[in-house]
């Protein structure tokens, strides 16, 4: 693998993630709190009240990050923790946090990437419709005034939401993340306001730090037939739709496609498509986290006239995610061509979880993880030289935490971390991820 020598590498986190709730801290609850004590959302019923214990031990995470050889770290803010109630009054200490946070980092020499959002909503915006209220674009407009005032004039890389398809989809449509809602209006609608929200950002970011570098993070499933079929053909353009373009063509375009408009039908109704223009405001990266793949086959009875087809005699990672670093390489060449043209591009997430075993003699040996890192960091130095202008990778995750629906049951880390103890210990992909960011491997 080759990659240019300014190619930025980095790890990444998020805030309910690795955090803790910390509410003696000042901060508000968000529907994550109350998603994951609601039973049967989460396995064993696990929440983020302290997960890594990150915003206590941050002065060792950033050391810890330091030791890794990379440039740049991602985090994201709790929206709670800065605002309590969403509006309103501030929580000193949790600005407090992040600016000690980001002076930690520059002074080990490590580049912030801040996300502003990465799904710890504050709950009491949910109690006032959440994402599925228009006004909420001015609210994250405010609560973006308010990070850009405080944090400006050291953080110059900006990324506004993160996913906005788990924001919508996953959690109003699906119901699988927080607020945990199964209504497919509600969910295009709360599709819709990530939209407006993040053009909303976009213009306070440009207005607030002038030299910012700002953008917007994806996360792509590249959608495959199941077959030669062209009826498998159009349930993989159905499920691209679906996963992919209903939040790329916004973006890039100022449009939603028309294919998925017909598609959707009612279950559009009461938005206004054409507002969405405003979500194409000129970014200056696009963020991608991917994955895994989808292979879909023609189905009538579903939605969205397919299902999913697992692929059998090939590897899978923990979550049961088949490991397919071809759709990476693939897809950059597409979203070069076919959106972003030399836009810079970020994988601003990649990983794996697997069943880890424990530490001896101070490393976690993980040899699977270590595969998939190879993999995809080939299919990214193949896109690379095939003139995709990807000029940074952020492996997903700096640390095992708090996994969402999964508890503390799935483990993504490139270090492991005992949550009885919180211990920290590093495992062989972080040596390997130090040696290629240093140039061992160059």
């Amino acid at each position: 693998m080759h990659f240019p020598k300014d190619f930025i590498w980095g790890t990444a986190t998020s805030s309910y993630q690795i955090e803790g709730e910390t509410p003696e801290a000042g901060r508000g609850e968000c529907i994550w709190g109350h998603f994951a004590r609601t039973p049967g959302k989460v396995i064993n019923g696990e929440t983020g009240q302290v997960a890594c214990d990150h915003y206590y031990r941050y002065k060792d995470d950033v050391a810890l990050i330091k030791s890794l050889g990379v440039s740049a770290y991602r985090f994201s803010v709790s929206w709670p923790r800065v605002i309590p109630q969403g509006i309103g009054a501030l929580n000193p200490a949790g600005l407090d946090f992040y600016s000690r946070l980001v002076d930690e980092l520059l002074t080990s020499g490590i580049t912030p990437y801040l996300t502003l959002y990465h799904w710890d909503l504050p709950w009491t915006l949910q109690e006032k419709g959440g994402w599925v209220n228009p006004d909420i674009a001015k609210w994250f407009a405010d609560y973006t005034a308010v990070m850009t005032d405080s944090l400006g004039d050291r953080v110059k890389h900006w990324i506004t939401i993160n996913e906005p398809w788990c924001v919508s989809i996953l959690s109003h449509m699906l119901g699988i993340h927080a607020p945990g809602l199964k209504d497919p209006n509600m969910a295009f609608k709360a599709a819709h306001h990530t939209h407006m929200a993040h053009a909303a950002a976009m213009g306070v970011i440009r207005q607030t730090v002038p030299d910012a570098k700002a953008g917007i993070t994806l996360n792509v499933t590249p959608a495959y037939p199941a077959s030669d079929d062209p009826k498998d053909a159009q349930a993989a353009a159905y499920q691209d739709g679906f996963a992919n373009r209903w939040f790329l063509d916004p973006i890039f375009k100022g449009k939603y496609p028309a294919d998925m408009v017909e598609l959707y039908g009612e279950a559009l109704n009461g938005i206004d498509l054409d507002e969405v223009s405003a979500a194409a405001a000129p970014q200056d990266f696009i963020g991608i986290n991917y994955y895994t793949r989808s292979v879909m086959k023609w189905n009538d009875e579903s939605p969205l006239k397919g299902e999913s087809v697992t692929q059998t005699g090939v590897p899978h990672t923990a979550m049961g995610w088949e490991v397919y670093p071809d759709a990476l390489e693939s897809f950059l060449l597409r979203l070069q061509r076919e959106y972003s043209g030399d836009l810079p591009i970020f994988i601003t997430e990649n990983g794996a979880a697997y069943e880890d075993p424990a530490p001896v003699n101070g490393v976690v040996e993980d040899p699977q993880r270590v595969e998939y890192y190879r993999l995809h960091l080939t299919a990214i130095s193949n896109a690379i030289a095939q003139g995709a202008p990807v000029k940074g990778y952020f492996a997903w995750s700096l640390m095992d935490n708090y996994e969402w629906a999964e508890g503390y049951a799935k483990r993504f880390g490139l270090v492991h971390v005992d949550f009885a103890t919180q211990q920290r210990t590093l495992k062989r992909s972080a040596i390997q991820l130090r040696d290629i960011a240093t140039g061992v491997f160059a």
